[in-house]
């Protein structure tokens, strides 16, 4: 038992949960190879296969479910164990607001869940951020917390984990020439008009979702701008503009009227977590741990998906 790994047995945990390497990994945040990795690793340590794995399916061995059901009851009481004394030295307790962008993912949602779990004296509550207004809800108190897109470049603010790094996507109409390519390159951006950010958020954030110039110094017209991703959307279906957004939305925003192309040349998009530094309370300190940990733990690549 000397070097015990947890990540294997909540790998293994899961795995018997979902009979599905593909499922595993994107509950657990990992690649489907690292499932693979995680549990060759136990069944190696253990000396016997605890997993049948064929092209059409994957069950437990007979050894594999006398494991998981001893492992599933001694593994919750190892979590209960740590969380509540986790709990009891941070005392968090009360409400914790997040407000996000774009969509709150599967990913982001477990990370969010657990967190309950580890502080079950912690609601949390969740708010979607205009995309207009980024950090407007932290200043004015109405949030605790808040997913947003990068850059954050606010003095009163604190920049925590960032995640979700994603490459970037143009979204045009239908009847866009860019619609029929297999990508599109930065450079040809030139030509495009592209939708902007409107509202109060600040000119150096909006120049990064919608730039004025290409890398190569090209100008890029200016389209209409739009206060919320669906806004933009609309915009682009009516062929008004082409619009710049990260892989998940366009994953998550599926429409008729509209493609998606991935954009070469332009830098990936992320999220980031940020609070107020004079209110960076018990509650925003172990929410930031908690996706911390997600984020080194390979954990924290879907999170949530926001646009732009």
């Amino acid at each position: 038992m000397g070097g015990l790994e947890i990540r294997e047995l909540e790998c293994f945990l899961v795995l018997a949960e979902e009979l599905h390497f593909g499922r595993t990994g994107e509950r657990l945040y990992v690649s489907q190879s690292r499932v693979s990795q995680l549990v060759r690793a136990l069944e190696h340590r253990i000396g016997a296969r605890l997993v049948d794995r064929t092209s059409r399916r994957v069950r437990l061995t007979p050894l594999g479910e006398d494991l998981l059901g001893t492992l599933r009851p001694a593994y919750a009481a190892l979590r209960g164990a740590v969380d509540g004394a986790r709990a009891a030295a941070l005392g968090v307790g009360g409400p914790l607001r997040i407000g996000f962008q774009g969509v709150v993912g599967y990913g982001f949602m477990d990370v969010v869940g657990k967190f309950e779990e580890r502080h079950p004296g912690c609601t949390t509550r969740l708010t979607e951020l205009p995309l207009s207004d980024p950090f407007g809800p932290l200043h004015r108190d109405e949030v605790d917390t808040a997913v947003v897109l990068l850059p954050v470049a606010e003095p009163t603010l604190v920049l925590g984990p960032v995640f979700s790094v994603q490459p970037q996507y143009v979204a045009a109409s239908r009847r866009h020439p860019f619609a029929a390519r297999a990508e599109v390159d930065v450079e040809e951006l030139a030509a495009a008009p592209l939708v902007g950010v409107s509202g109060p958020a600040p000119p150096y954030w909006r120049e990064a979702q919608a730039p004025a110039r290409t890398p190569g110094g090209a100008p890029i017209p200016r389209g209409p701008e739009a206060g919320t991703l669906q806004e933009g959307l609309s915009l682009v279906a009516a062929n008004r503009g082409v619009m710049l957004l990260c892989r998940p939305t366009s994953e998550y925003h599926p429409r008729g009227d509209v493609a998606y192309v991935p954009a070469r040349g332009l830098p990936d998009s992320a999220l980031g977590l940020v609070w107020r530094g004079d209110r960076e309370g018990a509650a925003v300190r172990a929410f930031a741990e908690a996706v911390t940990e997600a984020v080194t733990g390979e954990a924290l690549g879907g999170g949530t998906e926001g646009g732009g």
